[in-house]
């Protein structure tokens, strides 16, 4: 009898348990996780590349509704979108979803940057990284921001017939983050960076696997060369301070100098050099892309250019003698950037990101399981026609009022405690780019306006232009 009871005992938790997986897999959203592995990267990918990605998750909305589940870059993952969505990822603390990124983005960048990192981590990094970024540091900076946009202008612009946007805004935003972030100034080392880095990028949403023909593994390659190259600088950049460097003359430096009550340095070696490689991607990618799809809109919109030269030639005619544009000026760019934020809307950079579940959530009706992987899309939101009416015409004015906008609908920067570190930066570099642009040159596209995402928007052909100088006032 005894054997009996203990018997019994023991398969009541089994049962439980049995039971448990039974309801819980019951619950699971909709839909098909595709062959191991590769699930359904394949075809994402592939309609990033045609640019129907949006359509391929609509088709999917369609047949499965707004929570499905999916299996993308080697593992389980649930597709979440919608202001509810945005909302859910941005809102929820580490108890619940944590930032964690597809294998291919953790092993390129690596696994203690801040897309990475939790709770009291992810708050010393982030704070850090703030201490350099925040607007009342960056003020000391736009002089220096105005002198590398001219020094860009004046090699790759002046005297030219015809240039293609997007690779000269890559090396524009590569060069003023190299100066100003990181204090390596122009040379070879630089240009093997350069082109590190541009490797380093193709496989960063990609199959994780590591074979020699991959684009994965050449971008492994190219990420351990720009570490090495980064390990060397951040050396010479210890010896610098312990000489008396300033220990803000560049985000570096100035991780460097930042010590607690016990004299120990705050952010490691290995964080400054993965956040470094996050901050290439971050203000490398975004920003260029956005400079691009601003000179393609300005160039077929002519009243949204005369109004934005306008306001440029406004700020540029109290600038005698070549004086170096400063913060006042930017402050009255504000129809400068209501035109880059409608821009943001229609081509966002980023198209989605990945969170973890941390333990077995309930969203939607449905359960996430501990483990699995979140995908949500920022984009869709900024397309809905019941938030932003006639949402493919272009139209700067829905920024007149920010406050009109549905909270969590527009989130080009992110949101809550993770929003964008380098929006101020960002926004620096846009505006004072743009005012050079528009003052001395005009232009006009030479190719058809298609583009797709590699992830980000990529204009096929470059965007080729034909430019010519303006006279200067």
């Amino acid at each position: 009898m005894n054997t009996i009871i203990t018997i019994f005992l023991f398969l009541i938790p089994i049962f439980l348990l049995l039971t448990r997986r039974k309801r819980s897999s019951g619950r699971l959203p909709p839909g098909s996780l595709g062959l191991p592995i590769v699930g359904q990267s394949l075809e994402l990918l592939w309609a990033m590349q045609a640019n129907t990605a949006e359509q391929w998750l609509q088709k999917r909305i369609r047949k499965y509704g707004p929570i499905s589940k999916i299996n993308l870059f080697g593992k389980p993952s649930v597709f979440i979108y919608g202001q509810a969505a945005n909302k859910f990822v941005f809102t929820s603390d580490s108890s619940t979803i944590v930032n964690q990124q597809v294998k291919s983005i953790s092993s390129i960048l690596g696994d203690r940057c801040l897309l990475e990192l939790i709770g009291k981590d992810h708050k010393r990094v982030r704070d850090a990284l703030v201490s350099f970024l925040k607007p009342e540091s960056l003020k000391e900076y736009v002089g220096k921001m105005d002198e590398e946009v001219k020094k860009h202008l004046e090699m790759h612009w002046h005297g030219k017939q015809q240039v293609k946007v997007l690779p000269l805004m890559k090396t524009l935003t590569f060069d003023i983050i190299c100066s100003l972030l990181f204090g390596l100034g122009r040379g070879t080392r630089r240009d093997k960076l350069f082109i590190d880095f541009q490797h380093m990028i193709d496989g960063m949403w990609s199959v994780p696997v590591n074979l020699p023909f991959t684009r994965y593994n050449r971008s492994l390659q190219a990420s351990a060369r720009a570490q090495k190259l980064l390990k060397g600088l951040i050396g010479e950049k210890r010896v610098d301070l312990q000489k008396g460097a300033s220990p803000r003359q560049d985000l570096i430096t100035c991780l460097l100098s930042i010590r607690n009550e016990k004299n120990e340095q705050v952010i490691s070696e290995k964080e400054i050099i993965h956040n470094v490689k996050l901050i290439m991607v971050a203000g490398h990618d975004t920003s260029s892309v956005l400079l691009t799809f601003l000179v393609r809109l300005l160039a077929n919109d002519p009243a949204i250019y005369a109004a934005v030269l306008q306001e440029q030639e406004e700020i540029a005619k109290n600038k005698p003698n070549g004086e170096l544009l400063t913060w006042e000026d930017l402050a009255k760019m504000k129809y400068t950037w209501r035109v880059a934020m409608e821009t943001l809307r229609l081509f966002p950079p980023v198209f989605g990101g990945f969170r973890k579940a941390v333990k077995d959530i309930e969203y939607g009706g449905y359960l996430i399981p501990k483990d699995w992987q979140i995908f949500w899309v920022t984009g869709m939101t900024q397309m809905d026609n019941s938030i932003f009416p006639e949402p493919s015409k272009f139209d700067p004015t829905r920024f007149e009022n920010p406050e009109s906008i549905p909270p969590y609908c527009f989130i080009p920067f992110g949101g809550g405690p993770r929003i964008c570190p380098g929006y101020e930066f960002a926004r620096i570099e846009t505006l004072v780019s743009i005012h050079y642009l528009v003052t001395r040159f005009t232009w006009k596209l030479l190719s058809d306006n298609f583009f797709s995402r590699d992830p980000t928007p990529v204009p096929t052909k470059g965007l080729p232009v034909q430019i010519s100088p303006r006279k200067l006032l």
